[in-house]
Parts: C-alpha cells; sequence; structure tokens
C-alpha cells in the first residue's frame, strides 16, 4: 500500500485504540454466541456455537497477525480497521439465524474481514522478504477458506456446515504450515492483543449477566437479597478468571516472547496466543452462559446441561491457560488440571443445591486453587534463589 509506515523488524509498539475499537464489535459477538447456548443448551447446539467462535477467532486472530506487522497509529490502517468494525456488526447481528436464514450475511461479512486482514498484512510487507513469502503462502489458503464460508451461507442444512468446516479445516492446516515460516513477531503487541481480547471475553460474563438479569426485572421490582449475594459471586468468579490469567500468566509469556526472534519467535505466537487463546476465550463464553442461566434462577437447582455448560466452559478455560504456561515454560500447571476434576466433582454432587450456593462454592475452590498456586510459584522461585 503505497504511502504505508511499516516499523522495523526489531521495533514493538502498543495497541492502537483503533484495535480496541474493533475489539468491542466482538462484545456483541460473544453476547450472541451465549444467547445461542443458552437457547439451545444441547451437544448440537453447543457445537454450533463452537463453529461460529471459530469462524470469528480466525478473522481476529488475523487482524492480530496484520497489525502486529504494522501500526494501528497510520492512517490508512485505520480506515481498514474502522471498515472491519464496520463490517463486524451484520457478522455479530447473523449469529443468532447463521444456520438459518443469515447464513448469508454471516458468511460474507466474516469472509469480508479475512480478506481485509490478508490485504493489510500484505500491504505491510516488502516483495521478496520472508514475511511476504508467508503472508502469500497463507492469503492462497485464505482465499479457498472464504470461498467455501460464502458458497456454504447460500445453502441450507448440512450442506452449509459442511462447507464451513471444510474452510475451518483449510485455515487450520495453513496456520500449521506457517508455523515454519517467519512472520513479523512483536511480543509486546501480540501480549497486549490477546489480553484485550480475554478482557473483551470477561466483560461479557459482566455486561451478560447484569442485562440478563435487570431486563427480567418487572417495573420497579428490587433485586432480591439472594441475587444480590449470586451477582457478587459472579462477580467472585470473572475476577477469579481474570486473576488466573493477568496476575502472572499474561506478563509470564510476554516476558518469555520477548527474547524470541525469527521462525521461533512465529511459532510461540502460532502457538501461545493463536491456538492457546481459543479454549481460553471460548470457555470465558461458555461459563457466561452457564452463570447467566444459574442467577436467573439462582434458588433453584441448576439443570444438568446448565451444571455441564458450566463445567465445560472453566475446563476450556483452564486447560487453555495450562497448554499456554507449558509452551511458554515447559511446566505443567497441575493445580489446574485439579481444579478442573474439583469442579466436575462439585457439579456431581450437587444436585438439589441451589444455584447460589453451587457459585459460592465454586468460588471458594477457585480461591483455594490459586493460593496454593501461588505458593508454589513462590516456593520454586525461592529453590531457585
Amino acid at each position: 500500500m503505497r504511502g504505508l509506515i511499516v516499523p522495523e523488524q526489531d521495533e514493538d509498539f502498543t495497541a492502537d485504540p483503533v484495535e480496541l475499537f474493533f475489539d468491542l464489535a466482538y462484545v456483541y459477538a460473544f453476547s450472541e454466541l451465549a444467547v445461542r447456548l443458552i437457547e439451545d443448551p444441547t451437544w448440537s447446539g453447543a457445537a454450533k456455537a463452537l463453529l461460529l467462535f471459530v469462524v470469528l477467532w480466525f478473522g481476529w486472530s488475523t487482524f492480530a497477525w496484520a497489525a502486529n506487522a504494522v501500526s494501528g497509529n497510520d492512517r490508512k490502517v485505520r480506515a481498514i480497521f474502522l471498515l472491519a468494525t464496520i463490517t463486524a456488526l451484520p457478522m455479530g447481528v447473523s449469529i443468532e439465524t447463521a444456520f438459518e436464514s443469515g447464513g448469508a450475511t454471516f458468511a460474507i461479512s466474516s469472509s469480508l474481514i479475512v480478506l481485509m486482514s490478508s490485504g493489510l498484512n500484505l500491504a505491510a510487507s516488502e516483495a521478496g522478504t520472508e514475511h511476504y513469502r508467508a503472508v502469500l503462502r497463507f492469503a492462497i489458503p485464505s482465499l479457498l477458506a472464504i470461498t467455501l464460508t460464502i458458497i456454504g451461507g447460500f445453502l441450507d442444512g448440512d450442506a452449509r456446515i459442511i462447507l464451513w468446516v471444510a474452510s475451518l479445516v483449510v485455515l487450520l492446516l495453513a496456520t500449521i504450515r506457517a508455523g515454519g515460516q517467519q512472520w513479523t513477531f512483536r511480543p509486546g503487541h501480540f501480549s497486549e492483543r490477546h489480553g484485550l481480547i480475554v478482557l473483551i471475553a470477561l466483560g461479557e460474563v459482566i455486561a451478560g449477566i447484569g442485562l440478563s438479569i435487570s431486563s427480567s426485572l418487572i417495573g420497579d421490582e428490587a433485586l432480591s437479597g439472594r441475587l444480590v449475594v449470586g451477582l457478587v459471586g459472579a462477580g467472585v468468579l470473572a475476577a477469579l478468571m481474570w486473576w488466573s490469567y493477568f496476575a502472572r500468566l499474561a506478563p509470564a509469556l510476554a516476558h518469555v516472547a520477548q527474547g524470541l526472534v525469527g521462525k521461533e519467535g512465529s511459532r510461540f505466537g502460532r502457538d501461545t496466543y493463536t491456538y492457546s487463546h481459543v479454549p481460553i476465550v471460548a470457555g470465558i463464553i461458555t461459563a457466561a452462559a452457564a452463570t447467566e442461566h444459574i442467577l436467573l434462577n439462582i434458588g433453584e437447582p441448576i439443570p444438568v446441561e446448565f451444571l455441564v455448560m458450566f463445567v465445560v466452559g472453566n475446563a476450556l478455560y483452564f486447560v487453555g491457560t495450562t497448554l499456554a504456561a507449558y509452551r511458554g515454560f515447559g511446566v505443567v500447571a497441575f493445580e489446574r488440571i485439579l481444579l478442573i476434576f474439583v469442579i466436575a466433582i462439585v457439579a456431581l454432587i450437587s444436585g438439589t443445591w441451589s444455584g447460589l450456593a453451587f457459585l459460592l462454592v465454586v468460588d471458594l475452590v477457585l480461591i483455594s486453587t490459586l493460593f496454593v498456586e501461588s505458593r508454589l510459584i513462590k516456593e520454586s522461585r525461592r529453590d531457585l534463589a
């Protein structure tokens, strides 16, 4: 792109406000995914929501890589981000009907986002460089994936699902192949971008739950004491998820990434961020949907399907953080794996418990686990010293 200013390969920078503005368009998309899960809490419904989420993730992720190559404060880059943000609005609105009448809208808008990010990445590359060749090799299968997605949007039933899954398989294979090539990797910016999308997902826990509760109140009906305590419990859950990611994991991963260059840095970015953050963000959305249902029925036992949804959401989140930690430091966070089993056991024995009792017990389990983890980390540092 003529006149586009591309920083040197070893120059890092912070995310531009336009990148956060683009992320905010995903708040609505994530909330719509949560709505889908609540309205169809079946394995089929979960599979469809996951398919839509991965489509969303590839669009967001390709833009993260593109913005990593060229600073977002360039006017041309900002214009592309704004255009992508506008495009993300019909994408989010069509999520609820993506497997019915909204398929074409979802397919076209999500594909345009991938197309814009690929174009931006190519424009930020100097012809003949390793980065240019890497982007070009990824752009070719991306075009095939886009074609499959759009065609699928105009088909019905299983044919649409098959083509969308095929599109994602093509993109997955392209990212695996991309690991052997050299991309521009600015660790500070990349870490910040993925931290922001985690915050966006956590914001859905707060905003989605708050909106659902307020809309359920009739007239000037006041919040019951039980519901207030439940809201506090949900807030504690969101805060503990934030703590488990931002207190140590996020800064530690960013620190490790600072020392990586070339293909090693590219692979680290792909594995630790592009891959590992899929279950992290998907887990937050899934747990948020289950928590929303629990709060709306705070005094009643939790239906099995929402107990499963809650456990699966937390399992995805903590497995994702465990994978990121293992890729970054070569250490298995056994306490987080154990946490998943403990939450599952609590769900199994919670049969007649109210939603409030279940939430508070899970909060205590999380607090205990993070406390133990903190002590283990401090002891390991003391041993190394």
